[in-house]
């Protein structure tokens, strides 16, 4: 189980489930493969707004809690060991980090600083917090936010407020689990149902759910194609 949605599909007419959505989810996966396969590389980091790259090609942001996975996801979605940094420390991302996909420049991919608990004062902390939620809510090429939680816990408090911030700014965003290896199967279907039923509950929220594990590959795939969703 890798990608989980309320809905059971659509249907021809003969009440069977049509084939053609499946092409289209194949077609999409293959763009997106070979979209990974090719160059992928690290542009900038921006401590601030004013260091944004120029606004010239679509982004797509990911934003989790601290030491939710972020980095491993990339690099794990890139199939790279080390495009962006992991770390055991929360907060060790401490600014905007853009990655420029594809040769010639198709998109880039951007690595938020991890809300939530961070090892750090709590001045830089708050300036983290502005940062992500200026970009989240004025950049223009931002097609789509997804927004990382760790399957071994759910959707906590902290993870509402980022999402609430979204609903309210009409920034689309999809969830995805992370780390989902690291729990019981009867987990995994207990949390992605609860995860599910909340995220249908809220506007900017996409309807499916993405279910993946870095290290053992689950879901990576699909991820890839949900990045390139609304790319163009």
């Amino acid at each position: 189980m890798v990608a989980v949605s309320p809905a059971s599909g659509a249907q021809d007419g003969t009440g069977e489930v049509s084939d053609a959505a499946d092409d289209a989810n194949d077609d999409a996966i293959e763009d997106a493969r070979r979209l990974f396969a090719g160059p992928v590389a690290f542009l900038k980091s921006a401590p601030e707004l004013r260091f944004l790259p120029d606004a010239d090609v679509p982004e797509v942001a990911f934003a989790g809690r601290s030491n939710v996975g972020k980095s491993s996801l990339l690099n794990a979605l890139t199939n790279r060991n080390a495009l962006a940094r992991t770390s055991n420390t929360p907060g060790r991302t401490q600014e905007l980090n853009f990655f420029d996909v594809g040769e010639p420049l198709r998109m880039r991919l951007v690595d938020m600083p991890g809300y939530g608990f961070a090892k750090a004062p709590k001045d830089m902390v708050r300036k983290w917090r502005y940062l992500v939620n200026d970009y989240l809510r004025g950049r223009q090429v931002l097609k789509r936010t997804l927004v990382l939680i760790d399957a071994r816990h759910g959707i906590k408090d902290v993870d509402r407020e980022i999402l609430k911030m979204l609903d309210d700014a009409a920034v689309s965003y999809r969830v995805v689990l992370t780390k989902a290896d690291k729990i019981k199967a009867s987990e995994l279907a207990e949390v992605t149902a609860r995860t599910i039923e909340e995220a249908r509950t809220r506007p900017a929220a996409h309807p499916d759910l993405l279910v993946t594990s870095s290290e053992k590959g689950m879901g990576m795939a699909e991820l890839r194609a949900a990045v390139i969703e609304n790319i163009g």
